[in-house]
This record gives C-alpha cells, sequence and structure tokens, in this order.
C-alpha cells in the first residue's frame, strides 16, 4: 500500500481511504466489521464516515455509519491508534439534521460531541464540513445558469465561515478533532477559509473531497491546481459514479440490492445515454487491458496528479477486494492515451 501526507497536516494516510456509507442500511454490522478488518489487513489505514450516513440519507438511517465504526472500535480498541478517522457535519437542507439549518460555530461543536458518542472515540482525526451553506456546482448543478453565483451574498458566506472557524477551533483545543477538512466545495470556498484562518490564527482545512471519476472530471485543472500550490489533499469521492463504472448499470440492468434499486435524494441523474455511452468505451479499454472497468477507473483515479487518497465502497468483500486490488499496479501509458480520447470525446457526460 502507498501512502501520501493528508495536506498541510503530518498525517501520513494510505492511497485508498475506506468509505462506509452502505454500512446501516445496505450493509449491516457483521458486513462492516469484516470490511473494516479486511482494509486494515491491506494495510488501509484511512476511513470516512459521516453523521448522515448511511446514504440514501433518512432519519431512519441518520448516525447508523458512526453507531457501526463505534461497535467495531469498542470492540478493536487497540487500534483505535492505527486508524486516521474521519467524519463530517451535514449541511443545510435535511429537516431530520439540526430541522435543516446551516452550519454554524454551534453546531459544529455539538455535531462533534454527537458523533464521538457515536463512534465511541475520544476524538476525529480529521473533521469535514459535508456541504458548504451556501450553493455550489456539485450533484449534478454544474450547468452553466443552472443557479447564480451573483444570489449569494460573499459578506455573509464569509462572516458564517469565520463562525464555522471558531467552533472548529473550540474543538481542536479541546482535542475532540485534529484536522479541519472541507467536502462538496469549491476554489473561492477553500480560499475564503484559508485567507480567514490566517487572518484569525485559526486551524488550516487540510484536505477536500469532491466528486471525481472518468466521468466526471470537472475538478481538473482548476480546482485540483488550487489544492495542489496551497497543499490540500485533495480525496475523490464516488470514483466508480455511485457504481456506473463498474457497468453493472449498463443497459437498464438494476441488480438487486444495488444502490440505484434505493430512492435517491438527488434522483439519478448521472444516468445519461451519454454516460452508457461513455462507460462502454471504458470498457473495451479495460477488457483490453486484462481488467475490470471498476478497476480501470479507479486506478486511472488514483494517477491523477494532486489525488492524495481515493474514497472506495463496497457492499460485498468481493467488490472490496477488486476495488482494492485495482491500487497494485499502474495503467499502462498505451490505456491512459486510450483513455484520455474518451474524455475528450464524453467530457461531461453528466
Amino acid at each position: 500500500m502507498q501512502f501520501s501526507t493528508l495536506g498541510s497536516s503530518d498525517e501520513s494516510v494510505s492511497r485508498v481511504c475506506l468509505g462506509s456509507m452502505t454500512w446501516g442500511l445496505q450493509n449491516n454490522q457483521q458486513d462492516a466489521d469484516q470490511q473494516i478488518a479486511y482494509a486494515l489487513a491491506q494495510d488501509i489505514n484511512f476511513i470516512d464516515t459521516a453523521e448522515m450516513y448511511a446514504v440514501p440519507p433518512s432519519a431512519e438511517t441518520y448516525g447508523k455509519t458512526e453507531s457501526i465504526i463505534g461497535h467495531y472500535l469498542k470492540n478493536n480498541s487497540s487500534q483505535r491508534k492505527d486508524i486516521i478517522l474521519a467524519s463530517k457535519i451535514a449541511g443545510p437542507g435535511l429537516p431530520w439534521v439540526r430541522e435543516g439549518g446551516p452550519i454554524t460555530g454551534e453546531t459544529v461543536i455539538s455535531s462533534v460531541e454527537a458523533s464521538l458518542k457515536r463512534l465511541q472515540t475520544d476524538y476525529i482525526d480529521l473533521y469535514q464540513l459535508h456541504w458548504p451553506n451556501r450553493q455550489t456546482p456539485h450533484f449534478g448543478r454544474n450547468a452553466p445558469n443552472h443557479f447564480k453565483f451573483s444570489d449569494s451574498d460573499s459578506t455573509e458566506q464569509t462572516e458564517s465561515m469565520l463562525d464555522i472557524l471558531q467552533g472548529l477551533e473550540k474543538c481542536v483545543k479541546a482535542g475532540k478533532i485534529r484536522h479541519c477538512g472541507l467536502s462538496d466545495d469549491t476554489p473561492w470556498g477553500i480560499n475564503s477559509f484559508l485567507k480567514l484562518s490566517e487572518q484569525h490564527n485559526l486551524p488550516r482545512m487540510v484536505s477536500i473531497q469532491n466528486e471525481f471519476s472518468l466521468l466526471h472530471a470537472k475538478d481538473w485543472p482548476y480546482l485540483i491546481e488550487n489544492c495542489v500550490h496551497e497543499n490540500i489533499a485533495y480525496l475523490p469521492w464516488s470514483p466508480l459514479a455511485t457504481g456506473m463504472l463498474s457497468g453493472k448499470y449498463l443497459n437498464g440492468a438494476r441488480p438487486e440490492g444495488s444502490r440505484w434499486t434505493l430512492q435517491q435524494r438527488n434522483g439519478l441523474y448521472r444516468d445519461t445515454e451519454t454516460s452508457e455511452a461513455a462507460i462502454k468505451a471504458y470498457q473495451e479499454i479495460a477488457m483490453a487491458n486484462g481488467i475490470t472497468t471498476a478497476e480501470l477507473a479507479l486506478k486511472w483515479c488514483d494517477q491523477v496528479d494532486g489525488v492524495t487518497s481515493t474514497i472506495i465502497g463496497a457492499t460485498t468483500m468481493a467488490q472490496l477486494k477488486e476495488n482494492i486490488n485495482a491500487f497494485k499496479d499502474p495503467l499502462s501509458e498505451q490505456a491512459l492515451s486510450d483513455i484520455s480520447a474518451v474524455i475528450k470525446l464524453y467530457p461531461a457526460p453528466y
């Protein structure tokens, strides 16, 4: 297993991060225990979760994933020191989470406390803002003028960010979180937080996790360049585009128990004719190289300059083993060239 430094922190994290959002709905405690144990045996030391999980999010599953991880940590307490544990505070819009209200310094403090109890640990290594209080071009909202940036009051948003950083600082000083990070944010968001941290001597954001895959590479080059030069770890989530890049949903297939058989909060906006055409093209490249399409997608993600650790997820042990195996050997130059040709044909499938 290869390792990278988590941005400006001193944490060394595995190039593979074990995602957990299926635990508590598609997967139970026993499944999660097996996945964690196997990942640790493969030298993966990075686990990502969120207070919102399991997904699709609901009032019934809220906090269940953290509780499952907490149960594992309680029964395997000696392993806690070997794990870089990341969690996230949910942004606004979920009525069962703080009545759908925004992230504030006060809610950061209370949410950290609640997560610590569910996780049955004294500290969280990386605490992230799941999504900003303002609208951002994520979750299918990246078409020009889908919404207007000019509708957002930058002064008001900056004041909100300062309040959040002050809440995070209290948690850091109390030893309850070690590092802070972002998720589903933009270059303006990154730089605004960095500027405030420097001006007010507050905790510095060390990472950002955004959706990034062969089907959704919009963060290259501008946001990723920002991350590289500001020493922000870039952590791709959904590198298989919610499983699409495995090919399992081609031609309208919906395997029993798969994620797309569940009601999605933002709908199946990734399911387009262009996405299907791109996946079939990647499938041909994978076959020519003797690997699965999922392995192709994960290998590609890992080799992108600026990527620190790729967040994977699986509902079965077979999927988990396939995903982890993908990081062992790099793609050939010919395969990368063939992939680049497909990206040019389908730069934004959804």
